[in-house]
């Protein structure tokens, strides 16, 4: 018998874009299998009036209320409203900022949304971005050497939405294809700044998710040594070659989120942190 699941609502209060909030929500939601989350996310929540509306939306819908209000103000609305309607609230920030006040001796600025100041670490993500993007599925290969992390994996190892988010993080990264029997550019072989890195997965997960690209794909292509387990085998097989060849390192991507195998490639390189 399927195991049904519980539903809650999750209530997210942000006088920010409410990313800290989301990812912190997300966490906690799903260290509990046999519950859902129906998120409610209340960004740029920075008046009085703004925050009533949304306690009048959680009294139509109880559940638990996390917050990051850094007005004492609305934050103490949020509280004995909370405590009116019998819903259980947390202010996700405040032990974090109290330890940091207790251990600096000095108070917080308190103001929304610093995370988010457009200063020179800003920019250089947006620059990495750029980079990025620029620099993806094997393009400007003459610029290989200006980039902070290379990937290299046969198709579907997850390498633009792993560039993507590390250049996010102001690393910028250039992404290159491998294909049997197709060279890697001579310009990656003589770059000296990048860290190379391959990506590899399982053939059974690479053909998975190649078989969703085959759907998507114009008529007349033909997906069958796309798709093939052993076709992929070898594939993989030449990657790990070439990379061991080069002694670059390489990531099973097979059960790792996006995240997970950024944090491997930053590891791997500490001065990236």
């Amino acid at each position: 018998m399927e195991n049904k699941k519980n539903y809650f609502h999750l209530h997210l209060i942000s006088d920010s874009t409410g990313e800290t909030l989301i990812a912190a929500g997300r966490a906690a939601a799903a260290q509990f299998q046999a519950s859902h989350a129906l998120e409610h996310v209340y960004p740029l929540i920075r008046n009085r009036r703004q925050l009533l509306q949304v306690l009048d939306a959680i009294d139509g819908a109880p559940g638990i209320v996390l917050y990051t209000i850094v007005d004492r103000e609305l934050a103490d609305i949020i509280d004995q409203r909370c405590r009116e309607m019998g819903v259980p609230c947390v202010s996700v920030l405040d032990p974090i900022i109290e330890l940091f006040q207790s251990y600096l001796g000095s108070p917080s600025r308190r103001r929304s949304g610093a995370q988010h100041v457009m200063d020179a670490d800003y920019f250089a993500r947006i620059d990495a971005l750029n980079f990025t993007m620029d620099h993806d599925d094997g393009q400007l290969p003459a610029d290989f050497d200006d980039a902070d992390v290379v990937l290299i994996g046969i198709s579907r190892t997850s390498k633009t939405p792993t560039s993507i988010y590390l250049a996010n993080r102001g690393i910028k990264t250039a992404n290159i294809p491998i294909v049997p029997g197709v060279p890697l550019p001579d310009r990656l072989m003589a770059a000296t700044k990048p860290l190379v890195v391959g990506l590899i997965a399982t053939a059974d997960r690479i053909s998975q998710v190649r078989q969703h690209r085959v759907l998507g794909t114009t008529q007349g292509f033909h997906g069958d040594q796309y798709t093939d387990r052993a076709a992929i085998a070898e594939e993989l097989k030449y990657a790990r070659a070439l990379c061991a060849r080069n002694n670059w390192p390489l990531i099973d991507v097979t059960r790792r989120s996006i995240e997970e195998t950024a944090a491997a490639i930053v590891a791997l390189r500490p001065r990236l942190r």
